[in-house]
């Protein structure tokens, strides 16, 4: 786990308990996270089919409530006993949401305290730390990785994926986290939008967008992406996705990709976390 941010995001009081975070702006478009959705689906499904009680969290879904309608229908096509709820800290945004609950999908007030029985199995959080400060992300990811499902039994426990993609979700950055804290970083593109890889360092999560300088790795590991893809280049010939794959394969050489071409192909690859996080300061 990275180390512990001196200060949460302040809590509001509700019924129940305190509601721990502040409001976001709240934007968000159908299948703004759809290349997330389909990763979290195909890297996380068995977890979902053995656990008890399949429940994600879609953590700040916004103004509207697309992103957890779309999880549900997502993930089900994984694990069909999952159930989706959605979470925000501003009630009217709850209240709006309400008329689109249906068997295996509800929506509730709330925030990083995830106000949900039991442990959730997964925690999506996508855009919501984005306007928060770097200080803060530690204490929060340690916050909603305490509420995950726990490992054991032949089980990695649940998982919290953290991050930011572009309005249209054509580019997308997120961390995986489990119980122990974070795994892997996954970059992930509509590569025919692509002019090089470092184009996604705007989308890079909290955690890493300000540590893209000089002396950084994820600074170092976007330079090699660039280089690597460049000497793709005659493999445009055959498309974009040939020149990704050919590019992840060079890259793989001297950092610790963690996925296969499988995933390649759709315009994604994941590293290990441990190669890009920051270093201390």
């Amino acid at each position: 786990m990275a180390p512990r941010a001196t200060t949460l995001p302040h809590a509001r009081l509700r019924s129940g308990g305190p509601v721990v975070g502040t409001v976001t702006r709240g934007t968000t478009n159908p299948n703004r996270l759809r290349r997330m959705d389909r990763w979290i689906a195909a890297t996380h499904g068995a977890e979902l089919r053995r656990a008890v009680d399949p429940v994600a969290v879609d953590l700040g879904y916004g103004a509207a409530p697309w992103t957890a309608v779309e999880l549900l229908g997502r993930l089900r096509t994984a694990a069909p006993r999952t159930r989706v709820v959605g979470v925000e800290i501003e009630p009217e945004r709850v209240a709006a949401a309400k008329p689109y609950e249906r068997e295996g999908l509800t929506f509730r007030h709330g925030g990083f305290e995830v106000p949900v029985p039991g442990r959730p199995a997964l925690v999506r959080a996508a855009n919501v730390l984005r306007q928060y400060d770097e200080e803060q992300v530690a204490a929060v990811w340690e916050r909603l990785c305490a509420r995950l499902a726990p490992a054991g039994g032949g089980s990695r426990g649940g998982l919290l994926v953290e991050g930011t993609c572009d309005e249209i979700g054509r580019r997308h950055v997120w961390v995986a986290l489990g119980p122990e804290g974070p795994r892997t970083v996954t970059f992930a593109t509509r590569l025919g939008s692509l002019d090089r890889p470092s184009d996604l360092a705007e989308r890079l999560p909290k955690a890493l967008i300000h540590r893209n300088v000089p002396g950084e790795p994820v600074h170092a590991f976007l330079r090699d992406f660039d280089r690597a893809w460049a000497a793709a280049a005659p493999y445009a010939s055959y498309g974009a996705r040939q020149r990704w794959i050919r590019t992840v394969r060079a890259l793989r050489a001297d950092w610790p990709v963690t996925d296969s071409p499988a995933r390649w192909r759709q315009g994604e690859v994941t590293v290990s976390w441990a190669a890009l996080a920051p270093r201390t300061r």
